[in-house]
């Protein structure tokens, strides 16, 4: 199986850094397993978007996928009230 490169957005990466240690950890190998399985069981495709989503403890993970570049880029990882809301 083809391997994907993951990206990480720097306001991604800034928003999982104010995350506990733990929660990071969680994240690093939830994005190592993405390389291998951009669409695990458990993954939602949101609705209005391009983006999918993967849920982790009150953390929502969401990622868009580029499969003619295998590429997947982590778009923003926040808690899930603030998940959903755009600026």
């Amino acid at each position: 199986m083809v391997k994907y490169k993951i990206k990480i957005r720097r306001s991604a990466a800034k928003e999982i850094n104010k995350l506990p240690v733990k929660e990071i950890k969680r994240v690093l190998k939830i994005a190592d397993s993405l390389a291998e399985d951009p669409r695990p069981a458990g993954c939602s495709k949101l609705s209005n978007d391009d983006k999918y989503r993967i849920r982790f403890s009150v953390y929502r993970l969401l990622y868009e996928i580029y499969d003619d570049l295998l590429l997947i880029i982590i778009v923003k990882v926040a808690h899930r009230k603030d998940a959903y809301r755009y600026n």
